[in-house]
């Protein structure tokens, strides 16, 4: 491994980096990190293994290491009346405002899985390797996390999917 067989995965880290972290700061942050640790950590990586599926896994770990400092440590968010605020006149920036917005109100474990399958398009196997979890929970945690997320951003709660027998 070297750093041009790296390379060609950063445009996926960074997109799923912003997903996860949902700032562009913290998202550049968060793949410099993980770029860092890799590079650091580099005699771990088998030859022959899926370099992407090897990144994947050190950003997942370095942004729940994050997430554990920043509970530790909080930060007091500023007002959003302190916020400068731009409107936006066009119908996809809503929409991807509105998408963002409900893929941060997932949970961590839905949110990872839903971007990693639908955004980065691992295979189940993937995601399943690069988080360390069994497939059946990536399943369960996916069609969780996209019920949760359809929700989100419709306002209309999924049907029951059982019926009543009398």
């Amino acid at each position: 491994m070297d750093l041009q067989s790296i390379a060609p995965h950063i445009p996926r880290l960074r997109r799923y980096a912003r997903a996860l972290a949902g700032d562009q700061h913290a998202a550049d942050d968060l793949v410099q990190d993980t770029l860092e640790r890799a590079i650091n950590k580099h005699h771990l990586w088998r030859p022959g293994s899926d370099l992407r599926a090897w990144l994947f896994a050190i950003m997942h770990n370095v942004f729940v290491n994050q997430l554990r400092a920043r509970q530790a440590h909080p930060e007091t968010p500023l007002d959003e009346e302190d916020l400068p605020t731009v409107p936006s006149v066009q119908g996809a920036r809503l929409e991807i405002r509105d998408l963002e917005s409900a893929l941060a109100r997932l949970p961590s474990e839905q949110r990872e899985i839903v971007l990693l399958v639908g955004l980065e398009q691992f295979s189940y196997a993937e995601a399943a390797k690069s988080l360390d979890i069994p497939i059946g929970t990536v399943m369960s945690r996916l069609f969780r996390g996209r019920e949760r997320l359809r929700t989100l951003i419709t306002g209309v709660p999924a049907a029951p999917a059982l019926k009543v027998v009398k």
